[in-house]
């Protein structure tokens, strides 16, 4: 494993990438779980509202191939270092501005930080992890991710529920807390290499078009989970910030038991296999939320959407396998691109959708995953660099 390759006792990449992806979830889930009570109760926020919302928080996603320009001048482990510090403050200081301009503000600093750290985060992983390990290292950093959010979320229901806190000092806390981590990450660890050199240019390849395929889908089909299945539990059924609460943590408990089997089964049945299962899955799942009509079941095609996410590791590895290992920071950076191409359009034109026919958002989604479906139906069996797709290959 990693520590094998970079002998240094714990001061490893592996443990290095471990802890960042605790300082993630301690901010960001934090963020997440209080958003849409926080926008309803403080600053009347509707569909439409939280719809812009969301797209703007999509556009530092949009622009991270913007990454690859940045690394001309820093090295990506200290850059993902800033990234981070972005990010934990953002989420810091968003209680403190309930109204549409402020969250809107503090949203982007969030998620300039957020989404350069996700950019940099997948470049750095695909470098340090080998094709072999790859699948179950990726699929144990979402289960310390998740076993996190469990932790979080559980801090979050008793700060909430038991002494009644208000918003900004929960936000105030949870970005704080994850600060700390990150200057405790920032002091212990030395620079790790990188491996093979990485190209400073944007690279778009013809023989990547079904990973870019498959990304631009994922990042539809993925807003329509973010943006308006947590606001359907809010609006629709009435959930408190300590149902929604508890909602994540039913959620990060299933992900935390089986992620890491998740990446095992990647490793085991293949790319392929992996993805068509999770996008039949998800086809049920929002045609199911586009009739739920109890609370019960929202919540648990809520927990079951969000276990199919972690077999979307599958399109890394899938990536990792067929790529140039020069070109993984471009490409993390142009996929993020392609990914948040839709994101930024969709919250914003589907939450005017919203006010009219919640049920349409969902069945699109549905819609979505079949074409991803289709998609994933091209991946060879064995993926590798000059067997990228079974038919359209393209030079």
């Amino acid at each position: 494993m990693l520590s094998k390759r970079f002998p240094d006792g714990w001061r490893t990449p592996q443990n290095f990438l471990i802890l960042i992806s605790i300082i993630v979830p301690v901010a960001f889930s934090s963020w997440q779980a209080l958003l849409n009570n926080f926008v309803v109760e403080k600053a009347a926020f509707t569909g439409a509202d939280i719809g812009l919302l969301q797209s703007v928080r999509e556009i530092p996603g949009f622009l991270a191939f913007t990454a690859v320009f940045v690394l001309m001048f820093i090295r990506e482990q200290r850059f993902i270092i800033l990234s981070l510090a972005m990010l934990t403050l953002g989420v810091a200081i968003t209680g403190f501005f309930p109204s549409v301009a402020g969250l809107l503000a503090t949203t982007m600093i969030m998620s300039i930080g957020f989404h350069y750290f996700e950019t940099l985060k997948q470049s750095l992983s695909l470098q340090w992890l080998n094709k072999e390990e790859a699948p179950e290292v990726l699929g144990k950093l979402i289960s310390v991710g998740a076993f996190t959010s469990l932790c979080t979320y559980g801090a979050l229901w008793v700060m909430l529920e038991q002494f009644q806190m208000e918003y900004k000092w929960v936000y105030l806390i949870t970005g704080s807390v994850a600060f700390l981590l990150l200057i405790f990450v920032a002091l212990a660890f030395p620079h790790f290499p990188e491996g093979t050199p990485q190209t400073k240019k944007l690279v778009v390849r013809k023989r990547y078009w079904l990973y870019y395929a498959l990304t631009f889908m994922s990042g539809a089909r993925r807003q329509i989970f973010m943006v308006f299945a947590g606001f359907l539990m809010v609006e629709k059924f009435g959930y408190s910030a300590a149902d929604i609460t508890l909602l994540f943590l039913a959620n990060y408990f299933f992900n935390w038991l089986f992620a890491k089997k998740i990446g095992r089964f990647i490793g085991r049945v293949g790319e392929r296999n992996a993805l068509m299962f999770e996008y039949v899955g998800l086809v049920f799942v929002f045609v199911g939320y586009a009739f739920v009509e109890t609370a019960e079941m929202g919540a648990a095609l809520y927990v079951i959407d969000h276990l199919f996410f972690a077999l979307a590791l599958a399109m890394k590895t899938y990536f990792q396998k067929i790529a140039d290992p020069a070109d993984m920071a471009s490409t993390a950076g142009v996929s993020f691109t392609i990914n948040h191409i839709a994101a930024v359009v969709i919250p914003v034109t589907f939450g005017v959708l919203w006010l009219t026919s919640p049920a349409t958002v969902f069945l699109a989604g549905a819609g979505m995953a079949v074409i991803s479906f289709l998609l994933s139906m091209n991946i060879p069996a064995n993926p590798e660099e000059g067997n990228e797709v079974r038919v359209l290959a393209w030079r």
